[in-house]
């Protein structure tokens, strides 16, 4: 498989994608896997486009000269908005690891430099602390999940709830100990990074669950996992919707 071009290729088409579909933009920030040297032929190019004023925030994918292109269209205020209103409270901060990682095009000035201090700024903080009520959510749902990969009914279902067990669980992990999250392929990339001993295992366990259909490894994971945080949860828990939510028949 071919290599996906120098960065010095991409920068060039960043810019050419500023003059031809965003030319009164201030500038903009070229990020992503291929950033990283972790892309293939198929990443897309992730770019954080800046406006002095816009009407409001957008996000926009397209072709550019055959790359797949997503572009994240802001102003210094709906990044501010964005990265500390949304995506700190979500903890994924997708947004100011974009600013924080990414290449300055065309160049580096104070505008950009200031986002760069401010995503380090929304990075260093970190997420709020998941609540006792959130934690429990979270446990029960890890805890049902795990019921129905003990006794699946078909390998299929046990790949389905497998796969959602992957998602949740890191999520948890990640949570439950104040750190950032990840999503999807991201996650093994950020377990390496947090805690390299955990990633390995949370790696070989689902492997072993998805190709040989064996749960025993994962189910020990996410015991070690949930244990310091009250371990498995279903009975007992109680769930109150809000007292609104009424609509006459």
């Amino acid at each position: 498989m071919k290599a996906p071009p120098p960065i010095d290729d991409l920068i060039k088409i960043t810019n050419e994608i500023l003059q031809d579909k965003h030319p009164s933009a201030e500038f903009a920030f070229l990020s992503g896997s291929i950033m990283r040297g972790e892309g293939t032929l198929f990443s897309d190019l992730d770019v954080v486009v800046v406006y002095k004023n816009l009407p409001n925030a957008y996000r926009e994918s397209f072709y550019f000269r055959g790359f797949p292109v997503e572009t994240f269209v802001h102003t210094p205020e709906t990044l501010n908005y964005f990265m500390f209103e949304v995506d700190r409270p979500n903890g994924f901060p997708a947004l100011a690891n974009m600013i924080s990682e990414g290449i300055e095009v065309p160049a580096a000035r104070a505008a950009s430099q200031k986002l760069k201090r401010l995503a380090e700024k929304c990075l260093a903080m970190k997420p709020p602390l998941l609540s006792k009520e959130q934690i429990d959510n979270l446990r029960y749902q890890i805890t049902n999940l795990i019921e129905d990969i003990r006794a699946p009914r078909s390998k299929i279902e046990l790949t389905a709830s497998g796969t959602e067990l992957y998602a949740v669980l890191a999520n948890f992990y990640f949570r439950a100990n104040n750190l950032w999250s990840a999503e999807n392929k991201s996650i093994p990339r950020v377990l390496n990074k947090t805690n390299p001993e955990l990633r390995e295992k949370f790696c070989a366990s689902f492997e072993e669950l998805f190709v040989e259909g064996k749960a025993e490894r994962v189910i020990e994971l996410t015991e070690k996992i949930l244990q310091p945080h009250g371990g498995f949860l279903f009975e007992g828990l109680r769930l109150d919707a809000p007292a609104e939510w009424m609509k006459p028949s």
